[in-house]
């Protein structure tokens, strides 16, 4: 098995865990398809700690009831970013616009959840893949960019900065990467990094 070194420094540059993070639920009122004028329809959706993406007011969150459409969720997620609408901000961070629609979205820990690697088998290289749209949404795998958080015990991978710089790795996935796992010490943290 491939071991690699760390340099995961890029997770702690910039408070790359917001606040909301660590808050409880709290009670939000809203209608699935509520019209806003001038035309506008919001929606609101929860992305789980596996990446898988539901409606938020599902009162059944497992994978009956999760979207699947890879071409919708692809979609999604390349327009997904912070909510700076100054409208469910607070509870829903994120949005992701379609013409007259606004999705706000909220999540279990991070908007973006990389669920597989895709073998680059020897001539590509290998690439992460996030939100179950295999191929469809990728981006590049550095190994020495992941790392486990010391608190969470949780696996991070650097994303786009439109949604926070930082995605978690699958559960599923940083248990297969745990194989190869270094714990130590370093930048004034107790962290684990895998090598």
């Amino acid at each position: 098995m491939q071991r690699f070194v760390s340099r995961s420094s890029w997770f702690w540059s910039a408070n790359r865990l917001p606040n909301w993070l660590f808050l409880s639920n709290r009670s939000i009122h809203y209608v699935q398809g509520q019209s806003r004028p001038p035309n506008l329809r919001e929606y609101f959706y929860f992305i789980d700690h596996q990446g898988m993406l539901f409606l938020d007011d599902a009162k059944m969150k497992n994978f009956t009831s999760c979207f699947k459409e890879k071409a919708f969720l692809a979609f999604f997620f390349k327009r997904l970013k912070a909510n700076n609408s100054g409208k469910y901000e607070e509870d829903f961070p994120y949005v992701s616009p379609c013409g007259l629609e606004k999705n706000y979205v909220r999540c279990d820990d991070r908007p973006i959840v990389f669920t597989h690697i895709i073998d680059g088998r020897g001539s590509k290289a290998d690439v992460l893949s996030y939100a179950h749209a295999d191929d469809l949404l990728t981006v590049p795998f550095e190994p020495s960019k992941l790392y486990m958080c010391s608190e969470t015990g949780r696996v991070y991978y650097p994303a786009s900065e439109v949604v926070g710089g930082v995605g978690l790795v699958k559960s599923s996935l940083g248990f297969q990467l745990s194989k190869s796992i270094v714990f130590g010490n370093g930048e004034g943290r107790d962290r684990k990094s895998v090598v």
